[in-house]
């Protein structure tokens, strides 16, 4: 596949799946695919997402929350909620974007101390990956 592809990563508040996922796409990827994320009540970035992102070697401090009505008259080759919430209310996209669920826990949800929290976002981050690694090579497309 050589025409780059423009994806969208949809999750409620746009603060860590989604932010977790847009980065570890955009990494990847090498650079094959535009990554976006985008939420319908979007929230500041979690710290623990950044955290865990870190510590896989990936930088995501300069992303932010955006709204997904400011994506909404733009194309995209796929639309990927990861969270049940977005994919219910996930708005029809213009042009050919094809629409991909995967459903992942909240990582921001879990109580508990700082080993318990950071241990469920690992969990979802590995998740994550494992999902757009699978989804990247039946794409043909690979870092």
């Amino acid at each position: 596949m050589s025409e780059t592809l423009r994806v969208l990563i949809l999750c409620t508040a746009n603060s860590a799946r989604s932010q977790m996922g847009e980065g570890l796409l955009r990494e990847l990827a090498g650079g094959r695919v535009d990554v976006f994320s985008a939420g319908a009540k979007p929230a500041s970035v979690n710290p623990y997402a950044t955290r865990v992102m870190r510590l896989r070697g990936i930088d995501i401090s300069a992303q932010s929350s955006e709204h997904i009505d400011q994506y909404l008259a733009q194309p995209f080759d796929y639309v990927i909620t990861v969270c049940d919430n977005a994919a219910e209310s996930c708005p029809v996209f213009p042009g050919a974007a094809r629409r991909i669920h995967w459903s992942f826990p909240d990582p921001a949800a879990v109580k508990g101390d700082d080993e318990a929290v950071l241990a469920a976002f690992i969990t979802v981050r590995a998740g994550l990956e494992a999902q757009l690694r699978a989804w990247l090579e039946s794409l043909d497309i690979q870092d």
